[in-house]
């Protein structure tokens, strides 16, 4: 039985993180050290990572001298970033349409980890959350796939084989969704999930911000921070106070 959403099933299980397991670490530092750097962030900055997955971001950041808190809804990513806890790096379970119990001088919420939800008013409610959760004059740091490109440059199917197992990956948008269905034989069954993020453009995240009273500084395209241009940059990068 399935639960009710996507993402707390498929996050949770040991063939996501095999087919995204040779995600780019070095261009998620690069990332990291030029929007710290651009922010001009001291070393007292407490971040928040929300989601958080493994914690690739959160250990990278916490290297860099920051305090780090990591949240996640999936227990299993969460279990494996506890490994990496010390003094001023912690990791719990959240669920990032609940409230927070503490304040955070930014708030990163990195690598399309937003827009899964099918009624925008839950959109607007975590952004709520981590504007609440945000100290005074704190900065919120928001990085999206670029919607506009995907639509124009759609791979519509694709195979790929990771530790023997044959992922068939095929991809549509459909009703305001870009829509990733994944399927494979593994460990004697078949199985298959989908991948469901909202179709948000630079428009609609900018009236999601104005909703709940942020203030966007800076939009950027890319993990260099160059200029956004919605038909041909990679990533949708927000800045907000």
């Amino acid at each position: 039985m399935k639960t009710k959403d996507w993402f707390t099933d498929w996050f949770n299980t040991s063939y996501y993180h095999t087919l995204y397991k040779e995600r780019n670490d070095g261009e998620a530092q690069l990332f990291m050290k030029n929007i710290t750097s651009f922010l001009n962030l001291p070393k007292t900055t407490h971040i928040l990572d929300l989601p958080c997955g493994k914690g690739r971001h959160s250990v990278f950041l916490n290297s860099l001298g920051y305090t780090v808190s990591g949240g996640d809804l999936a227990e299993n990513s969460i279990k494996a970033a506890k490994k990496f806890e010390n003094d001023t790096l912690q990791f719990k379970v959240h669920d990032m349409r609940k409230p927070f119990n503490h304040t955070y001088d930014a708030v990163f919420n990195l690598f399309t980890s937003f827009g899964y939800f099918e009624d925008d008013k839950e959109d607007i409610l975590i952004l709520n959350n981590i504007k609440q959760g945000l100290n005074k004059g704190g900065v919120f740091v928001f990085d999206f796939l670029n919607a506009e490109k995907v639509r124009l440059n759609l791979v519509t199917s694709e195979t790929k084989t990771v530790d023997n197992i044959t992922f068939n990956i095929k991809r549509e948008i459909k009703e305001g969704f870009i829509l990733k269905h994944i399927s494979f034989f593994a460990d004697g069954e078949n199985h298959s999930y989908t991948e469901r993020v909202k179709y948000l453009d630079l428009a609609k995240m900018t009236s999601f911000f104005n909703e709940v009273g942020f203030t966007i500084t800076n939009v950027f395209g890319d993990y260099d921070l160059n200029t956004y241009e919605a038909k041909t940059s990679d990533r949708l990068i927000i800045i907000a106070k």
